[in-house]
């Protein structure tokens, strides 16, 4: 059963940008602003092979993002769970990102697989498995 009811979906949706926090080789939390897409009940974001990000995922399969509707009471809320590098097969993944930042009505033609190897692009994928400091969600519709 899916762990996003409605308000969370219309956060997630509504949004091109959040903090995903990993966790560093000596334990520390680490925290850097990226674009995302949501699939269902997974966070698409994409990245490049090699970034500390990157590595702290491949190293303990985990990551969170943290999302903030930019309007006030600034509804906000933190999604979590396992996650993982996606390597192959990531067109479609890497065009819903882009087309969620573009805030197009179709995603963007999906580059090669060879193309994306070639830049080092990767996706790392959070499966939402818990949600947490969800505040002020009754307010995304009356801003």
């Amino acid at each position: 059963m899916s762990v996003l009811a409605p308000p969370l979906e219309e956060l997630l949706d509504g949004q091109v940008v959040g903090v995903m926090a990993t966790e560093s080789g000596d334990g520390r939390p680490r925290q850097s602003v990226v674009y995302y897409a949501r699939e269902g009940d997974r966070l698409l974001v994409s990245s490049v092979a090699g970034r500390a990000k990157v590595r702290d995922v491949e190293r303990n399969g985990w990551a969170s993002l943290c999302v903030m509707s930019p309007r006030p009471p600034f509804p906000s809320a933190t999604f979590s769970g396992a996650a993982g590098v996606l390597t192959e097969q990531i067109g479609p993944a890497t065009a819903a990102v882009a087309q969620h930042v573009m805030g197009a009505a179709e995603p963007p033609e999906a580059q090669s697989e060879e193309a994306l190897a070639a830049a080092g692009r990767v996706i790392v994928a959070i499966s939402i498995e818990r949600v947490s400091a969800a505040t002020h969600l009754d307010q995304l519709r009356s801003g």
